[in-house]
């Protein structure tokens, strides 16, 4: 059933706090980890990105749908968040281009959010309390019926994501007729990402996450690229073992995410879950190998442990977090593979980072040649 204006909803955090505002979307109820983003611009593609699957997606900027939604503005084919927190849920918009309100958008995908909520008051609660499980709802007030729901919620940490969002059966992407061929292991892979690399020259298999490294190899690709995704990568076992593969079979790799994490964990690192994580459009990271200052698109709430990192000789610190000196990227000294924490594609974000997509393919090729 559609929302009626300024009809009652209700957030609930694990920790017993409430927070008071209206429905959007849909009525309904909606759980997952809350998570803040301080993006001011491209909610679609936020909602869109499969890393959120899970996730409560608190926004930072007061206005959401002021500019309507776009067909093309999308990293999958459904929306990934579980719901939506906001302040300002705008039910019209005047940009021309754009295919449907915000409104529409959430009707057809149906999903629910709140909002008129104190985003301000929230955001500086979780960031100073850790991020953590809660509960929207416009259609229950029963406080208590409330938190029987949420206990039924798990953790993120130690929560599988991935095989919800992987491809289930194997696809191209780009021309055939490319010159690079490249395998990717689908964690939960964003469109721009595809595209990046399709527009440098690569013709793209994308297979299922728990794909073998033969089946893969089987394909011919001059490389392999490991996706970014949901969940908590010291969940995935198989695909830390099928990743292992991958890194003994000698042909260049690239990282994205937790496909980053997926090769720190593959090659003996650690990971963590953070307080709260980093996402947004304005995370600041060093370039040790340049020195170089990048604006960089991120959306993270798990880390490789800059301790872990340390005590291996083969293994690089290639860039850093300036606001929190957390690892950003890594290099495997005896082989062509690199791999960044952050978001190169951006898509939304600036575009500082994307010479890393260059950067794979000039060691695709140095290997062919």
């Amino acid at each position: 059933m559609k929302y009626q204006a300024k009809q009652k909803a209700v957030l609930l955090l694990e920790d017993g706090t409430i927070f008071h505002g209206n429905a959007a979307g849909l009525k309904g109820t909606a759980t997952g980890e809350v998570c803040f983003n301080t993006g001011m611009t491209g909610y679609q593609e936020i909602f869109t990105d499969p890393s959120y699957t899970g996730q409560l997606m608190l926004t930072t900027n007061a206005h959401i749908g002021n500019y309507g939604v776009h067909d093309d503005e999308v990293e999958s084919e459904s929306v990934k968040i579980s719901g939506l927190i906001c302040k300002d849920f705008n039910n019209h918009n005047s940009r021309p281009a754009s295919s449907m309100s915000l409104q529409e958008y959430y009707e057809k995908e149906g999903l629910v959010a709140i909002c008129d909520v104190d985003t301000r008051a929230l955001v500086r609660y979780v960031r100073d309390k850790g991020a953590m499980n809660a509960i929207i709802s416009s259609e229950i007030t029963d406080i208590e019926f409330l938190k029987a729901e949420l206990a039924k919620v798990p953790s993120m940490e130690g929560l599988e994501l991935s095989s919800t969002v992987s491809t289930k059966e194997a696809y191209t992407f780009g021309d055939e007729n490319a010159d690079y061929r490249v395998a990717v292991l689908d964690l939960g892979v964003k469109r721009n990402i595809l595209r990046c690399l399709a527009d440098r020259g690569c013709f793209l298999k994308i297979f299922p996450m728990h794909t073998s490294m033969e089946d893969m190899l089987a394909w011919n690709p001059d490389g392999f690229f490991l996706s970014n995704g949901p969940g908590d990568p010291s969940a995935m076992p198989k695909v830390i073992a099928e990743v292992t593969k991958v890194l003994e079979a000698g042909l260049p790799i690239f990282g994205i995410c937790l496909g980053h994490q997926m090769i720190g964990l593959s090659s003996g690192l650690t990971t963590y879950k953070m307080h709260n994580g980093h996402r947004g459009i304005n995370h600041p990271v060093f370039n040790l190998e340049t020195g170089k200052g990048e604006i960089t698109s991120q959306n993270h709430g798990f880390s490789i442990s800059m301790e872990s990192l340390e005590g291996h000789d083969n293994i690089v610190l290639t860039h850093k977090n300036l606001n929190d000196n957390t690892v950003e990227g890594i290099r495997l000294k005896d082989r062509l593979c690199f791999s960044v924490q952050y978001h190169p594609e951006s898509s939304p974000g600036p575009h500082d980072s994307r010479y890393l997509f260059d950067q794979f393919v000039d060691h695709i090729k140095t290997h062919k040649n």
